[in-house]
């Protein structure tokens, strides 16, 4: 409600304030229902999505068994092979696997086997495109 000045002078004019009641009341009232609905909106049902991987399927490469005994025999997968045997199972080995990675060889020699012998497998098999090589050791052979 506005009220008017206590002069007397020109009646006639226009009020130039707004009346802000009306218009708090109307923003209360609307405040009040959204106060009283808006819990009802928030309800919902709860759906179990699958959930999605994007991880390739990798397999394994296969690992080869190489021993060498104290005698210098060199072995394969438990099977005895000589030089040339050797040399051409390693270049098969290799180009089997071109397409993804080549197989692992693990050596295992014992322990009177020269050194300059294993150099020399490892030598071959890294040639022939055999990079993965690691080392079998048994952890409860005793030092001699």
């Amino acid at each position: 409600m506005a009220f008017a000045s206590m002069d007397n002078g020109n009646d006639d004019t226009p009020l130039a304030e707004i009346n802000m009641v009306p218009l708090i009341d109307v923003m209360l009232v609307l405040l009040i229902i959204f106060m009283v609905t808006a819990p009802l909106l928030t309800h919902a049902v709860k759906v179990d999505l699958p959930k999605a991987t994007s991880t390739p399927n990798r397999t394994p490469p296969e690992a080869i068994q190489l021993s060498i005994d104290a005698s210098q025999q060199v072995f394969w997968n438990g099977e005895r092979v000589d030089a040339g045997q050797l040399q051409e199972r390693f270049r098969t080995a290799a180009s089997q696997t071109r397409a993804s990675e080549p197989p692992e060889l693990h050596i295992r020699a014992e322990r009177n086997t020269p050194y300059e012998r294993i150099a020399q497998v490892m030598s071959d098999a890294a040639r022939q495109g055999l990079t993965r090589i690691g080392f079998v050791t048994d952890p409860n052979e005793r030092a001699r």
